[in-house]
């Protein structure tokens, strides 16, 4: 079964099947950050073995007790330095939080350990909320300069730097490819002016893809990163032998993201939110929102999610699709690894 929409924009609908992976390093319930990080690092060495994924992504988010990504670049160097194939980059690091000499330093440096393996996604938004983001003394306007810091970012990892003086070492020279992130027409259309990848962040903000693509597609100027335009569209996944499987894990999944929204109201600050306050809260506008959010979701058996992986590439028009596993526990989310991987064999 699929939740991916209908509406068909692909330009070029016999484009192939490219996988990546966007890992969210989430903790459980109950669960030890140490255990959670040690899932995410067998799981990349899972798919760095399958050998059929483009690249691992992670990325940052604050204040979350589910997701433990949040020093971005300490993960992707743990993770790289355990497998040996798959690109290991960031999805992505949120540019207004960091001064933009202190990434080229710190993605400079994995460049330099661990050579063309490295990505470097790029995103304007806080990654948390706006408690959290006076606590990492981040200023509210830090994103209206986001557009100038990708361009002295760049100069960092190339071999012009546009701060006289001023170069990044380790950095400089290593030309680690730029993507640039977003949900809005912002980010793609910066993304075209600048020649770079643009990925969409669909798997929880789908409101905005086909506008989005389309202009990023319509207005992209060539550059020395990047000859054509390249889209990379985000969704959930979660496939296994059955479809009723599938169907309980997604509702697990579901329920989870419900908690999860819950557990940002007041009124809700440290409440145990039970499997029948779920269930209630499924009607409410949290319900909605949760739902909402997994518009762009594929699960089943392989047979489903093969036919989902194909009408939501056409849908969003895109060169490569980016995977969100969000099954809950490490076998459930390698079992769709694992299905994937076939797919992808097949394709």
């Amino acid at each position: 079964m699929t939740e991916v929409g209908t509406q068909v924009t692909a330009s070029n609908p016999t484009r192939p099947l490219r996988l990546s992976l966007l890992d969210l390093a989430m903790v459980r319930s109950g669960q030890p950050i140490s255990e959670a990080l040690a899932d995410s690092v067998h799981l990349a060495q899972v798919a760095d073995e399958l050998g059929v994924f483009e690249r691992l992504w992670f990325a940052e988010h604050h204040n979350m007790r589910s997701i433990s990504s949040s020093a971005t670049a300490v993960l992707i160097a743990h993770v790289a330095a355990r497998t040996e194939r798959i690109r290991v980059g960031s999805g992505g690091i949120m540019l207004p939080n960091h001064a933009p000499l202190t990434v080229a330093e710190d993605f400079g440096t994995l460049a330099e350990l661990h050579g063309d393996r490295i990505d470097l996604g790029l995103g304007r938004a806080p990654g948390t909320d706006q408690v959290t983001m006076r606590a990492m003394r981040r200023s509210p306007v830090a994103s209206d300069q986001f557009p100038q810091d990708v361009l002295e970012l760049q100069g960092y990892l190339s071999e012009q730097t546009r701060i006289e003086g001023i170069h990044a070492y380790p950095g400089e020279g290593t030309k680690v490819p730029l993507y640039i992130l977003g949900s809005s027409l912002f980010g793609a259309q910066l993304a075209a002016q600048l020649g770079l990848p643009y990925a969409f962040a669909s798997h929880f903000a789908p409101d905005a893809l086909q506008a989005a693509v389309a202009a990023y597609r319509d207005g992209f100027r060539p550059s020395e990163q990047l000859a054509e335009p390249y889209v990379i569209a985000a969704l959930n996944v979660v496939a296994a032998d059955s479809t009723q499987e599938a169907d309980e894990l997604r509702a697990q999944v579901l329920s989870s993201r419900v908690r999860s929204l819950a557990g940002r109201m007041p009124q809700l600050a440290g409440v145990d939110i039970d499997d029948d306050m779920v269930a209630e809260l499924m009607d409410t506008p949290v319900g909605q929102q949760a739902l909402h959010m997994a518009t762009y979701t594929v699960h089943g058996d392989r047979e489903a999610v093969a036919a989902g992986l194909a009408d939501f590439q056409r849908t969003a028009d895109a060169d490569e699709l980016i995977v969100a596993n969000v099954a809950p526990g490490r076998d459930a989310r390698e079992r769709t690894l694992r299905v994937l991987a076939d797919i992808r064999a097949a394709a």
